[in-house]
């Protein structure tokens, strides 16, 4: 059993997360704008000698309200799939300041460099196609540099056991694609992993300047990898001045030796927005298994929202706000509403399978139950329409008591909207 920390990244009063309720229903993300800007500026400050580009990895939250407050910050876009940067496109983002990164090659692949989006080659099979079919044109290539970290197996994405990016043995390959068409590799891109060891990081980093050293073409360094997000109140998030300060270095190390002064890119997703949201809910239910078991709370929420306690056993501050205030705790295990054994919301870290209870205030049915540092992975990645539950609304916070709606609740309807039922059934 443990004990919840306060959630030092809350953003919503107790009056406000009841205002939402009232005036928008249950459940809702919400999403807080000072600290969207905030985490921005402290980005741009990252540590560099010759110039910096830090491009929003929109999959951790590709709402077109947050894309816009990002983008008019100063970030630019890195997109996991074409169909993000038309989505990005979409919200008034310029095309030179959106670079796609994707697992599955981009299909329509002149109309995007036509609009001036970067293309990143992933593979040797990526980079041929791109040659054949933009023969002389401008490319980055996204290496696995051998070494990769996170805060779970499934979140590394660098070493042997990653399929991202192309091998770093193979980059003879990729010279001799890059002379066949005439492709100018002026990008090297590495990204190692979620929520990574800063060591590792900079090591990685070390490792990729070691490639840029044989790419003589490369004017840019992209070194992908989250920074590591306190989420609970006993976890220690990443410094990213003290972060950057090897990084720089090593740059004017590589500066002094080669001649060639690299710009630098970073791509967080996770730092960006994590603790500037929160998914408010509704406590339906309050169950027990006896005087041996357990106690639950049952929300109207889970899964169809938030993925990441069932897939990584990842841990989110929980706060239950009473209506009419509780001076009592009680351990709980908090679960959604999803029928499903895994849709559990306290498992134990790093362990989808096992169960941690909660010392939270006494609850009752209709309490508010808040889900803190829900900015990332959660609404750009769930079990969206599981059960049939419609996508909620998300809630963008504009200052003290000042809301606005920047996603419409979805209407049960549409759930099946794009069904088709043939003659004859």
């Amino acid at each position: 059993m443990t004990t919840a920390g306060a959630d030092p990244y809350r953003f919503l009063a107790d009056d406000e997360a009841y205002q939402l309720l009232d005036n928008y229903g249950s459940p809702l993300f919400v999403y807080d704008e000072d600290l969207l800007r905030q985490q921005a500026q402290t980005a741009l400050d990252f540590p560099n000698p010759f110039g910096l580009t830090v491009r929003y990895a929109m999959k951790a939250s590709p709402n077109g309200a947050i894309l816009r407050i990002l983008s008019g910050a100063g970030l630019h876009i890195d997109a996991s799939s074409e169909w993000e940067a038309r989505r990005a496109m979409a919200v008034g983002v310029p095309g030179e300041r959106i670079m796609v990164t994707a697992q599955q090659l981009v299909a329509d692949v002149e109309s995007l460099a036509q609009e001036g989006v970067r293309l990143n080659a992933c593979s040797l099979h990526q980079l041929s196609v791109i040659g054949q079919r933009l023969p002389g044109s401008v490319v980055g290539i996204r290496v696995n540099p051998g070494l990769g970290s996170g805060h779970s197996n499934r979140t590394n994405v660098g070493g042997p056991s990653a399929s991202f990016g192309i091998w770093h043995e193979h980059l003879p390959q990729v010279l001799a694609i890059a002379t066949e068409h005439d492709l100018d590799i002026q990008m090297l891109h590495s990204h190692i992993g979620s929520g990574s060891d800063p060591e590792v990081w900079q090591r990685c980093a070390q490792m990729t300047l070691q490639i840029a050293e044989r790419v003589e073409s490369v004017t840019t360094v992209s070194l992908g990898g989250g920074f590591k997000v306190a989420r609970m109140a006993d976890e220690i998030a990443t410094d990213l001045a003290a972060a950057g300060a090897p990084i720089r270095e090593e740059l004017l190390d590589f500066a002094s030796r080669h001649g060639r002064q690299l710009h630098l890119e970073i791509e967080p997703g996770t730092f960006m927005v994590a603790n500037a949201g929160a998914l408010l809910t509704t406590v339906v239910d309050v169950v027990d298994t006896g005087s041996q078991g357990y106690e639950f709370l049952k929300i109207d929420s889970g899964m169809t929202e938030i993925l990441r306690p069932s897939m990584y056993g990842a841990q989110h501050p929980i706060t239950v706000i009473p209506r009419h205030g509780e001076d009592t705790n009680r351990q709980y295990l908090v679960v959604g509403h999803c029928c499903e054994s895994g849709d559990v919301l306290t498992p134990e870290p790093d362990n989808p399978e096992g169960l941690q209870t909660r010392t939270l205030p006494t609850a009752r049915i209709d309490d508010a139950l808040l889900l803190g540092s829900c900015g990332a992975y959660c609404a750009g990645m769930s079990a969206k329409n599981y059960n049939s539950f419609p996508e909620v609304a998300e809630i963008l916070r504009r200052g003290p008591g000042q809301f606005d709606v920047i996603r419409q609740r979805q209407s049960p309807e549409s759930v099946y909207a794009n069904e088709v039922l043939p003659e004859g059934l």
